[in-house]
């Protein structure tokens, strides 16, 4: 995401760096470039000038801090002026007491709002809430069975009414809600290719009839500056609450998401990253500004890994460390937590001074289903005493796993130094989070 953005800062701080002061003339030179970066990333034009402008007035005539240089100061100044243009603070879905709460999701056809509905009722089930998905999208052929089978993906029911407007169908759904113990209603509404007259009046009597607590407006990242000028008519015609990028896990540029929250000024509720259903973030400026800047994520890395974490497993996988019982099946078990937490590619960005590493990076993750498979080919004797695995076994494996005798040569030989240095840890000589770190980096070994 923001990858084109991410590179073009990337250069203009390293032709910074190194340079005993920061000077009038090496700062309109970077903010020079700063406002073609943008530019060339699709963010707004007005959008650019005011961010530049801001960026040079805060920067000219600072000192450069002892031990720091002026690209760092540099960095400094444009993430700051970064986390304030993406919006400052965390913006969380504001729901009452009220049963249900209503959140109305609008945006144009193709951009992802039948997805994110269903996205968002996973993540609503996940805090403990009871959501109801509603398909009030009458005009796309086959949107309402599309809404049905996510339904089913995640356990959370659907209101339909085939045959039905969308007005009725959403009316009738809130006593249906009610009956039904369920305390959030997702209306999925219509969408077009672009914005028309009779899609806006629809989405207009919706509202009437909800009175919505919410009203999201979901933009495909990758529509480019079409995606402001359909914002501002939603946000006129309906004020909505708050925006929702998806598809930011393709290839946009991501200027145009940066511009549709300073020209509409509502807040970035959400981000979807991918397509799985578990795949959908809250957003925080703070944490996209270091992504954009290549500084990683940290908090959100280790928000990650805390959900996909047993306490209790990885107690248990310590102990097993530390006794130098490392096996097989772990390895995989491993593979499949990375697994979860959505690409890797994206998981590594969020380490500090990796994300750069990989930005241009072939991060292959499909390597990682080809050693499950390789691993899951294997009998338990194989997973738990790799060393009995001969050379007829190891055919064997490879045929069963759709992988070459080389592939099975390249894993065993990589656990086995895994193996060898898990003993090293096990003596004492780190500790505690050294092996949990380890453990940790198990999936990211290269095949």
């Amino acid at each position: 995401m923001f990858e084109q953005i991410s590179e073009k800062f990337d250069g203009i701080f390293r032709r910074l760096s190194g340079q005993a002061r920061i000077s009038d003339q090496n700062i309109s030179d970077a903010v020079r470039e700063v406002r073609r970066a943008l530019l060339e990333g699709d963010v707004n034009y007005a959008v650019a000038r005011n961010f530049t402008e801001e960026v040079q007035k805060k920067a000219i005539g600072k000192d450069v801090v002892k031990s720091l240089n002026p690209g760092q100061v540099f960095v400094k100044i444009v993430y700051d002026e970064l986390v304030e243009v993406l919006g400052a603070t965390t913006s969380e879905l504001e729901l009452t007491e009220q049963i249900p709460n209503v959140i109305m999701i609008t945006g144009l056809q193709g951009s992802g709002k039948t997805t994110f509905a269903a996205k968002l009722a996973s993540y609503l089930k996940s805090k403990g809430r009871y959501p109801l998905l509603v398909a009030c999208d009458v005009h796309r052929p086959a949107a309402i069975d599309q809404l049905e089978t996510l339904g089913n993906q995640i356990s959370v029911p659907v209101y339909l009414d085939r045959g039905a407007s969308a007005v009725d169908i959403a009316g009738s759904s809130i006593e249906y809600a009610r009956k039904n113990a369920r305390d959030i209603a997702i209306i999925d509404t219509a969408g077009r290719l672009h914005v028309d007259e009779e899609m806006m009046r629809e989405a207009e009597s919706v509202r009437a009839a909800l009175n919505p607590n919410q009203i999201l407006f979901v933009v495909d990242s990758m529509t480019g500056q079409d995606a402001v000028n359909t914002a501002q008519e939603f946000n006129r015609r309906l004020n909505f609450h708050g925006v929702v990028l998806t598809k930011l896990d393709g290839d946009a540029r991501g200027g145009a998401a940066m511009s549709v929250r300073s020209v509409v000024q509502k807040p970035i509720k959400f981000v979807s990253l991918g397509e799985k259903l578990d795949q959908l973030e809250v957003f925080h400026p703070d944490r996209m500004a270091s992504r954009i800047l290549g500084m990683g994520d940290v908090v959100t890395l280790v928000e990650k890994v805390q959900e996909q974490v047993n306490e209790k497993q990885a107690a248990k996988l310590e102990q097993r460390l530390r006794r130098n019982e490392f096996t097989l099946e772990d390895f995989r078990d491993q593979l499949v937590q990375i697994k979860k937490m959505g690409s890797l590619k994206d998981v590594l960005s969020m380490i500090p001074g990796v994300s750069g590493a990989v930005r241009n990076a072939a991060v292959d993750d499909k390597a990682l289903m080809r050693i499950e498979a390789m691993i899951n080919s294997m009998t338990n004797e194989e997973r738990n005493a790799p060393h009995v695995i001969d050379g007829r076994r190891r055919k064997r494996i490879a045929a069963g796993s759709g992988t070459t005798v080389q592939d099975i040569n390249r894993l065993l030989k990589q656990f086995s130094e895994m193996q060898r240095m898990f003993k090293t840890l096990s003596k004492g000589r780190f500790g505690k989070a050294a092996l949990a770190n380890a453990a940790f980096s198990i999936p990211h070994t290269k095949l």
